[in-house]
Protein backbone atom coordinates (compact mmCIF):
# COMPACT_ATOMS: atom_id res chain seq x y z
CA UNK A 1 0.00 0.00 0.00
CA UNK A 2 1.63 3.36 -0.96
CA UNK A 3 0.35 6.94 -0.85
CA UNK A 4 -0.24 6.48 -4.58
CA UNK A 5 -2.62 3.57 -4.16
CA UNK A 6 -4.69 6.02 -1.75
CA UNK A 7 -4.63 8.92 -4.71
CA UNK A 8 -5.66 6.77 -6.79
CA UNK A 9 -8.14 4.91 -4.91
CA UNK A 10 -10.04 8.93 -4.07
CA UNK A 11 -9.41 9.72 -7.52
CA UNK A 12 -11.42 6.18 -9.17
CA UNK A 13 -13.88 4.43 -6.50
CA UNK A 14 -16.52 7.37 -5.50
CA UNK A 15 -16.96 8.03 -9.30
CA UNK A 16 -17.04 4.53 -10.43
CA UNK A 17 -19.18 3.26 -7.34
CA UNK A 18 -21.69 5.67 -8.63
CA UNK A 19 -21.65 4.47 -12.12
CA UNK A 20 -22.06 1.04 -10.66
CA UNK A 21 -25.30 2.37 -8.98
CA UNK A 22 -26.43 4.13 -12.20
CA UNK A 23 -26.46 1.12 -14.38
CA UNK A 24 -27.61 -1.25 -11.98
CA UNK A 25 -30.70 0.76 -10.80
CA UNK A 26 -31.53 2.01 -14.58
CA UNK A 27 -31.40 -1.33 -15.83
CA UNK A 28 -32.99 -2.36 -13.20
CA UNK A 29 -36.03 -0.50 -13.81
CA UNK A 30 -36.31 -1.25 -17.49
CA UNK A 31 -36.10 -4.63 -17.20
CA UNK A 32 -39.11 -4.56 -14.80
CA UNK A 33 -40.60 -2.54 -17.35
CA UNK A 34 -40.35 -4.96 -20.08
CA UNK A 35 -40.43 -8.22 -17.83
CA UNK A 36 -43.12 -7.38 -15.61
CA UNK A 37 -45.68 -7.51 -18.14
CA UNK A 38 -44.29 -10.31 -19.87
CA UNK A 39 -44.65 -12.28 -16.38
CA UNK A 40 -47.61 -11.41 -16.37
CA UNK A 41 -48.88 -12.38 -19.66
CA UNK A 42 -46.68 -15.77 -19.17
CA UNK A 43 -49.12 -16.24 -16.41
CA UNK A 44 -52.30 -15.58 -17.52
CA UNK A 45 -51.63 -17.47 -20.76
CA UNK A 46 -50.71 -20.59 -18.69
CA UNK A 47 -52.34 -23.54 -18.70
CA UNK A 48 -55.79 -23.54 -16.11
CA UNK A 49 -55.52 -19.52 -15.97
CA UNK A 50 -57.79 -17.09 -16.64
CA UNK A 51 -56.26 -16.42 -20.39
CA UNK A 52 -55.50 -20.52 -21.22
CA UNK A 53 -53.36 -19.56 -24.45
CA UNK A 54 -51.38 -23.03 -24.65
CA UNK A 55 -49.93 -21.75 -28.21
CA UNK A 56 -49.20 -18.05 -27.54
CA UNK A 57 -47.83 -19.21 -24.07
CA UNK A 58 -45.29 -22.08 -25.29
CA UNK A 59 -43.77 -19.16 -28.49
CA UNK A 60 -43.64 -16.61 -25.60
CA UNK A 61 -41.99 -19.09 -23.10
CA UNK A 62 -39.78 -20.14 -26.20
CA UNK A 63 -38.04 -16.16 -26.44
CA UNK A 64 -38.37 -15.83 -22.92
CA UNK A 65 -36.00 -18.82 -22.55
CA UNK A 66 -33.95 -17.96 -25.51
CA UNK A 67 -33.04 -14.56 -23.92
CA UNK A 68 -31.92 -16.14 -20.77
CA UNK A 69 -29.72 -18.64 -22.45
CA UNK A 70 -27.22 -16.43 -23.71
CA UNK A 71 -24.35 -16.25 -21.57
CA UNK A 72 -23.98 -12.08 -21.07
CA UNK A 73 -20.08 -11.73 -22.49
CA UNK A 74 -21.39 -12.95 -25.50
CA UNK A 75 -24.59 -10.37 -25.36
CA UNK A 76 -22.61 -7.61 -24.70
CA UNK A 77 -20.64 -8.41 -27.97
CA UNK A 78 -23.99 -9.31 -29.76
CA UNK A 79 -25.83 -5.96 -29.10
CA UNK A 80 -23.35 -3.96 -29.90
CA UNK A 81 -24.81 -2.28 -33.41
CA UNK A 82 -27.93 -2.28 -31.25
CA UNK A 83 -26.26 -0.24 -28.17
CA UNK A 84 -24.52 2.23 -30.63
CA UNK A 85 -27.72 2.94 -32.45
CA UNK A 86 -30.19 3.32 -29.39
CA UNK A 87 -27.68 5.46 -27.54
CA UNK A 88 -24.55 6.57 -30.57
CA UNK A 89 -21.57 4.72 -28.42
CA UNK A 90 -21.01 1.02 -27.45
CA UNK A 91 -18.76 2.09 -24.26
CA UNK A 92 -19.98 3.83 -21.16
CA UNK A 93 -21.91 3.36 -18.11
CA UNK A 94 -25.05 4.76 -20.26
CA UNK A 95 -24.12 2.58 -23.37
CA UNK A 96 -24.15 -0.81 -20.84
CA UNK A 97 -27.66 -0.14 -19.86
CA UNK A 98 -28.62 -1.74 -23.17
CA UNK A 99 -27.42 -5.07 -22.34
CA UNK A 100 -27.64 -5.03 -19.13
CA UNK A 101 -31.57 -4.67 -19.42
CA UNK A 102 -32.21 -7.33 -21.87
CA UNK A 103 -30.03 -9.48 -20.20
CA UNK A 104 -32.21 -8.73 -17.24
CA UNK A 105 -35.19 -9.18 -18.40
CA UNK A 106 -36.28 -12.33 -19.45
CA UNK A 107 -34.95 -13.38 -15.73
CA UNK A 108 -37.54 -11.04 -13.86
CA UNK A 109 -40.38 -12.05 -16.58
CA UNK A 110 -39.51 -15.81 -15.00
CA UNK A 111 -39.52 -14.59 -11.62
CA UNK A 112 -42.95 -12.48 -12.25
CA UNK A 113 -44.44 -15.62 -13.50
CA UNK A 114 -42.76 -17.78 -10.39
CA UNK A 115 -44.30 -15.13 -7.78
CA UNK A 116 -48.13 -14.95 -9.42
CA UNK A 117 -48.14 -18.62 -10.14
CA UNK A 118 -47.75 -19.23 -6.20
CA UNK A 119 -51.25 -17.32 -5.49
CA UNK A 120 -54.11 -19.05 -3.93
CA UNK A 121 -56.20 -20.51 -6.85
CA UNK A 122 -59.29 -19.67 -4.85
CA UNK A 123 -58.43 -15.83 -4.70
CA UNK A 124 -58.60 -15.86 -8.27
CA UNK A 125 -61.81 -17.92 -8.23
CA UNK A 126 -63.65 -15.54 -6.00
CA UNK A 127 -62.30 -12.44 -8.43
CA UNK A 128 -63.39 -14.40 -11.14
CA UNK A 129 -67.11 -15.20 -9.49
CA UNK A 130 -67.34 -11.69 -8.66
CA UNK A 131 -67.19 -10.86 -12.51
CA UNK A 132 -63.86 -8.97 -12.25
CA UNK A 133 -61.81 -8.90 -15.90
CA UNK A 134 -58.56 -10.20 -16.45
CA UNK A 135 -56.90 -6.45 -16.16
CA UNK A 136 -59.13 -6.60 -12.80
CA UNK A 137 -57.41 -9.61 -11.74
CA UNK A 138 -53.75 -8.82 -12.10
CA UNK A 139 -54.05 -4.99 -10.92
CA UNK A 140 -56.47 -5.68 -7.31
CA UNK A 141 -55.10 -9.27 -7.14
CA UNK A 142 -51.87 -10.95 -8.79
CA UNK A 143 -49.87 -8.26 -8.65
CA UNK A 144 -50.81 -6.99 -4.38
CA UNK A 145 -50.66 -10.44 -3.48
CA UNK A 146 -47.50 -11.23 -4.88
CA UNK A 147 -46.25 -8.18 -3.89
CA UNK A 148 -43.63 -9.52 -1.06
CA UNK A 149 -42.16 -11.72 -3.55
CA UNK A 150 -41.78 -9.46 -6.37
CA UNK A 151 -39.72 -6.91 -4.14
CA UNK A 152 -37.65 -10.42 -3.34
CA UNK A 153 -37.67 -10.54 -7.45
CA UNK A 154 -36.43 -7.50 -8.19
CA UNK A 155 -33.49 -8.24 -5.44
CA UNK A 156 -32.29 -10.77 -6.88
CA UNK A 157 -32.48 -9.20 -10.29
CA UNK A 158 -30.28 -6.25 -8.87
CA UNK A 159 -27.93 -8.50 -7.37
CA UNK A 160 -27.16 -10.22 -11.08
CA UNK A 161 -26.78 -7.14 -12.30
CA UNK A 162 -24.34 -5.88 -9.88
CA UNK A 163 -22.04 -8.78 -11.30
CA UNK A 164 -23.13 -8.09 -14.76
CA UNK A 165 -22.06 -4.54 -14.57
CA UNK A 166 -18.62 -5.84 -13.16
CA UNK A 167 -18.40 -7.93 -16.43
CA UNK A 168 -19.59 -5.12 -18.52
CA UNK A 169 -15.89 -3.51 -17.30
CA UNK A 170 -14.61 -6.03 -19.58
CA UNK A 171 -15.37 -3.78 -23.17
CA UNK A 172 -15.35 -0.26 -21.13
CA UNK A 173 -18.63 -0.67 -19.73
CA UNK A 174 -17.52 2.11 -17.08
CA UNK A 175 -18.46 1.11 -12.85
CA UNK A 176 -16.22 -0.45 -10.11
CA UNK A 177 -15.72 -3.78 -13.35
CA UNK A 178 -13.83 -1.69 -15.23
CA UNK A 179 -11.09 -0.60 -12.12
CA UNK A 180 -11.23 -3.81 -11.19
CA UNK A 181 -9.58 -4.95 -14.59
CA UNK A 182 -8.05 -1.99 -16.11
CA UNK A 183 -6.18 -0.57 -12.73
CA UNK A 184 -6.23 -3.76 -10.42
CA UNK A 185 -5.66 -6.98 -12.94
CA UNK A 186 -3.97 -5.60 -15.82
CA UNK A 187 -1.52 -3.31 -13.48
CA UNK A 188 -0.96 -6.25 -11.15
CA UNK A 189 -2.34 -3.42 -8.90
CA UNK A 190 -3.79 -5.64 -5.78
CA UNK A 191 -4.99 -3.33 -3.60
CA UNK A 192 -7.19 -1.77 -6.15
CA UNK A 193 -8.40 -5.23 -7.04
CA UNK A 194 -8.87 -5.31 -3.42
CA UNK A 195 -10.93 -2.30 -2.69
CA UNK A 196 -13.01 -3.50 -5.90
CA UNK A 197 -14.03 -6.64 -4.86
CA UNK A 198 -14.97 -5.66 -0.92
CA UNK A 199 -17.15 -2.55 -2.81
CA UNK A 200 -19.10 -4.79 -5.11
CA UNK A 201 -19.66 -7.43 -2.11
CA UNK A 202 -20.97 -4.16 0.45
CA UNK A 203 -23.39 -3.62 -2.49
CA UNK A 204 -24.63 -6.66 -2.89
CA UNK A 205 -25.11 -7.20 0.59
CA UNK A 206 -26.85 -3.59 1.14
CA UNK A 207 -29.05 -4.62 -1.91
CA UNK A 208 -29.90 -8.00 -0.43
CA UNK A 209 -30.47 -6.46 3.16
CA UNK A 210 -32.99 -3.85 1.50
CA UNK A 211 -35.07 -5.84 -0.25
CA UNK A 212 -35.61 -8.52 2.16
CA UNK A 213 -36.80 -5.46 4.64
CA UNK A 214 -39.20 -4.12 2.85
CA UNK A 215 -40.73 -7.69 1.57
CA UNK A 216 -40.75 -8.70 5.46
CA UNK A 217 -42.09 -5.51 6.10
CA UNK A 218 -45.37 -5.41 3.67
CA UNK A 219 -46.12 -9.07 5.05
CA UNK A 220 -45.75 -7.50 8.38
CA UNK A 221 -47.96 -4.85 7.76
CA UNK A 222 -50.26 -7.73 6.47
CA UNK A 223 -50.41 -10.02 9.04
CA UNK A 224 -51.77 -6.75 11.58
Amino acid sequence: MTPNNWDLTLQLIPLQTWNTLYMVFASTFFAVIIGLPLGVVLTLTSKGHVKEHIYFYKILEAVVNIGRSFPFAILMVALIPLTRFIVGTSLGTTASIIPLTLAAAPFVARLVESSLKEIDKQILEAALVMGSNAWQIVRKVLLPEALPSLVSAITLTMVNLIGYSAMAGLVGGGGLGQVAIQYGYQRFNGFIMGITVILLIVLVQAVQWAGTTISHSILHKRSI
